[in-house]
């Protein structure tokens, strides 16, 4: 019988456990912050599959998986070739030495972890293990395998044989969820090394390589110079090479959610209460004066054919042909004001006008690739990462890092947004970042814009691929002020309303389609007046009253 199926067992492990955290001490709290995270539920009801792990589970979140139990045999494979290449100790002796370390590995996951010390260390060994044979491939690539162990690469694992496997597995291992600390995995390098500098060496090649291979952007740093010592797992390594360190606080607004609209559902003019409600429009104006016309109005509208009028189906009315184009126009002139009135969330008074809710990443407002393409704009490659997009207003050029897009892409991106909307250490560049591709990349033609001036190097199967890939990234759970790119927002939207042909446009829309809307009301009040004047003259006997001749 396992311990899962005794809860009385699992209670007292559960005492032992928080006793003997509580009387363990670290030597100070802010060396050992808490780097492993849970991602947001807000990004992973999105797409589960890019933060879940689908081959392998490295740390504790995911090991207890059965869906992942088929990797466990080639993790204990990598231990048993681990051990081989120890200095003259045992595996189970690496195994003691992280449990020495046990307060520290826990502090670094935000999840409380219901492991004993015994089963934490012996997890760490095997899957750093794993981990670190797979990375091996990476220092090979590089050039940089040490002589020690170039005769181990020999065996080329199953696991990673196929080239789907190997991009699966790269993917599990840059999860947020799916991360172990790097100072795990220097210790059992330093079992197999005579030294801690020869160990960092090896780890430096290994992460060297995995990030050229996965780093969507061009590097221009010597990744080989990095200091391990200061990266808290692999996606913290990737996260920091394509967004360096800031030390400067990050100024983070909360994106609150907000119903969905419910126009159309609800107080449509085809409605007869609203048709009554014109009616106690125009009677409320002319109440106020007592003049002939008006007089003689006043009691046209209280009339039995006015009374008609109302009780007529104004819903299947205004849905004919003639009359559709009609009901958008009145419903907006008489009762869009009302409506703001009664809606204090509208923000009428002056208090609410002045606060400012950030905009949601769909809302971003900058026009797409081809539109800025057909105002005159250029876009070119920089020479860098995110930190190199500018917008130079004079050459109305706008330079955007190259990325390149495959398969493990999405996951890389989304993960590393994940991780810096988690982590909030500084300004969330990256989540910024996605918001200024899925602003700019509307469609496939936009992806084939930037595919042919050499920003987006394509390895996906077309550029409606790209397209999507951006698009579906439009989940974000907080937004951030990020100077540069704000600017270069700002800048571009700026020169893009400057043009001749988008003031046209404006002016188009503002002056003369606009005043479609006065030439519609007054096309409505006319139809009005006319059946009015019909119906009177139905039940009065107009041409008898005002003495006209029908005879021809």
């Amino acid at each position: 019988m396992t311990s899962n199926s005794n809860p009385r067992f699992d209670e007292l492990r559960w005492v032992i456990e928080i006793r003997r955290t509580l009387d363990e001490e670290l030597e100070e709290d802010s060396e050992v912050p808490v780097n492993i995270y849970n991602v947001p539920k807000t990004l992973m009801a999105a797409k589960p599959d890019c933060y879940v792990p689908q081959e392998v589970a490295l740390g504790p979140y995911h090991h207890w998986q059965p869906e992942l139990y088929e990797m466990e045999r080639y993790k204990l494979a990598a231990a048993k070739r681990t051990q081989k290449h120890l200095q003259r100790v045992k595996f189970e002796s690496l195994v003691d030495q992280l449990n020495k370390h046990e307060p520290r590995i826990r502090a670094c996951y935000h999840k409380f972890l219901q492991f004993n010390g015994d089963t934490l260390a012996w997890m760490m060994a095997i899957d750093a293990s794993f981990l670190l044979e797979f990375l091996q491939v990476y220092s090979i690539k590089a050039g940089w395998l040490l002589t020690r162990v170039s005769s181990r690469m020999s065996h080329l694992v199953d696991y990673a044989g196929t080239k789907s496997a190997h991009n699966a597995i790269l993917r599990d291992m840059v999860m947020v969820e799916n991360q172990i600390p790097l100072f795990v995995l220097r210790k059992v390098l330093e079992f197999q090394f005579p030294t801690l500098d020869q160990a960092d060496d090896m780890l430096r090649s290994m992460l060297a390589g995995f990030g050229e291979d996965l780093c969507p952007f061009r590097m221009k740093e010597d990744l080989t110079q990095v200091h391990v010592e200061e990266q808290a797992h692999l996606l913290d390594f990737l996260y920091h090479i394509i967004v360096p360190r800031s030390k400067e606080p990050s100024e983070i607004i909360e994106v609150e959610n907000e119903d969905e609209s419910k126009e159309g559902k609800e107080g449509s003019f085809g409605d007869s209460s609203y048709v009554q409600q014109l009616f106690q429009i125009i009677w409320n104006l002319l109440s106020t004066s007592n003049q002939g016309p008006i007089s003689l109005l006043k009691r046209l509208l209280s009339s039995d054919p006015v009374k008609v009028i109302l009780k007529l189906p104004w819903k299947i009315i205004f849905n004919l042909p003639g009359f559709s184009i009609l009901k958008r126009p009145v419903e907006y002139i008489f009762f869009s004001q009302k409506k703001e009135e009664s809606n204090p969330e509208n923000g009428n008074s002056n208090s609410n006008s002045n606060i400012i809710k950030p905009p949601l990443i769909e809302e971003i407002a900058i026009p797409s690739v081809s539109k800025l393409y057909k105002s005159g704009v250029r876009f070119l490659p920089a020479n860098g990462s995110i930190s190199s997009i500018t917008f130079d207003a004079k050459m109305a050029t706008l330079y955007l890092p190259t990325v390149s897009l495959d398969v493990n892409t999405e996951v890389t991106l989304r993960n590393l947004v994940a991780y810096e909307a988690s982590n909030a250490s500084g300004p969330l560049v990256m989540t910024r970042y996605t918001e200024l591709m899925n602003g700019i990349i509307d469609t496939e033609e936009d992806a084939k814009i930037l595919r042919e001036r050499g920003i987006i190097l394509n390895r996906l199967k077309s550029d409606e691929e790209v397209a999507n890939l951006w698009n579906g990234m439009s989940k974000s759970i907080r937004l951030t002020k990020v100077p540069f790119l704000d600017k270069v927002i700002e800048d571009v939207n700026n020169y893009h309303t400057g043009i001749w042909k988008v003031k046209a446009g404006k002016f188009m829309k503002r002056y003369v389609i606009g005043s479609w809307q006065l030439l519609t009301f007054v096309a409505t009040v006319l139809i009005f007046l006319l059946m009015t004047l019909q119906a009177f003259c139905s039940v009065y006997n107009c041409p008898r009253m005002f003495r006209v001749t029908t005879d021809l």
